[in-house]
């Protein structure tokens, strides 16, 4: 069963339930993908599905910092609720020694010596690693590995 089609079943099932909280979140997943299918005139897969909902953890865990920053608890506490809801939706996660052999096989591959190099070795890691670790994290380390920090 596709990503896809299992939100639309989580989302049948959070009605019959009267989950409003579940079935909003799962609404707003279905919303954003179908605005990029419609603004593209595409079918999404299950890895362009998983790009949207790492995005919009992304947007979580920034209106999160935003309102705790703010004084805002009650929303933050709403965003959190979401963000739970959409990491169930995501793949198991990589453990750091796991990401860091990854990282190390990608610069060994692409033959990588320097800072130069550090499109080439994310371009072959963005489409192994997307939804599984933060992108941000294996910049992080990619650039450690590139400079010999």
């Amino acid at each position: 069963m596709s990503l896809k089609a299992q939100l639309t079943e989580d989302m049948k099932a959070a009605m019959r339930a009267k989950e409003s909280g579940r079935l909003n979140t799962i609404r707003l997943m279905l919303a954003d993908i179908k605005r990029k299918e419609v603004d593209e005139q595409i079918e999404l897969d299950d890895t362009q599905v998983l790009a949207i909902i790492e995005k919009m953890i992304k947007q979580r865990k920034d209106s999160i910092s935003q309102f705790e920053a703010g004084g805002r608890a009650d929303l933050a506490d709403i965003e959190k609720a979401e963000l739970v809801i959409l990491s169930a939706y995501m793949p198991a996660g990589l453990s750091d020694e796991e990401v860091a052999t990854e990282v190390a096989a990608a610069v060994a591959a692409t033959g990588a010596a320097g800072p130069q190099d550090m499109g080439k070795v994310m371009g072959v890691l963005k489409p192994k690693l997307a939804g599984r670790a933060d992108m941000t994290v294996v910049s992080g380390l990619v650039k450690k590995a590139l400079t010999g920090a």
